[in-house]
């Protein structure tokens, strides 16, 4: 597909792969990457992303993206809606003081960490990955925000699959550019 020929959200969808057995056997994993080989489909994507955001009447402060594809919208989304970007990173990729949790994946047990001082009170916060399963890594960040005295006000992703019902776990809306 040519950069030019992006002009809805199916011809995203049509640059994404899914790989069978990983992480591990039995695992089909929705492959994101090819997305980023074309400048338009992203560009595609973060326009749904911040135009969706903007729809709403709050100011948001903070964009928290989850290790590791978070890291490839969150910076950007945050730049477009002139807000603070905070990484959550898997425990012990920070330096300083940090605040964790531990959370449920599909596949395993993991930790959160987020900079004690990354966000202030009241500070109103998206919570942005590329994907959402079962809702576990979602609601870790959510407790991580809470614990600083954040307010998350949405969580985003590119993709969620609906069939785990994630959207259960976590404590406000969640906003999905697609649905499988």
């Amino acid at each position: 597909m040519k950069m030019s020929d992006i002009k809805d959200i199916q011809d995203v969808r049509n640059l994404m792969r899914t790989v069978p057995d990983f992480p591990i056997k039995g695992i089909p994993f929705l492959d994101i990457l090819p997305i980023f080989q074309n400048p338009k489909a992203v560009d595609f994507i973060i326009n749904c992303i911040v135009d969706h955001i903007n729809s709403t009447k709050e100011k948001i402060d903070v964009v928290v993206g989850l290790e590791a594809r978070g890291f490839l919208f969150g910076p950007i989304v945050a730049l477009r809606l002139n807000a603070a970007f905070v990484p959550a990173r898997k425990k012990g990729k920070l330096p300083g003081n940090t605040i964790n949790v531990e959370y449920q994946k599909e596949y395993g047990v993991d930790i959160f960490e987020m900079q004690e001082d990354a966000i202030k009170q009241d500070q109103n916060v998206i919570v942005i990955d590329d994907l959402m399963a079962t809702g576990g890594t979602a609601e870790a960040a959510g407790k991580l925000v809470k614990k600083l005295g954040g307010k998350v006000l949405e969580y985003v992703f590119l993709v969620e699959l609906a069939v785990f019902d994630g959207y259960k776990k976590v404590d406000a809306p969640v906003y999905s550019v697609l649905k499988y």
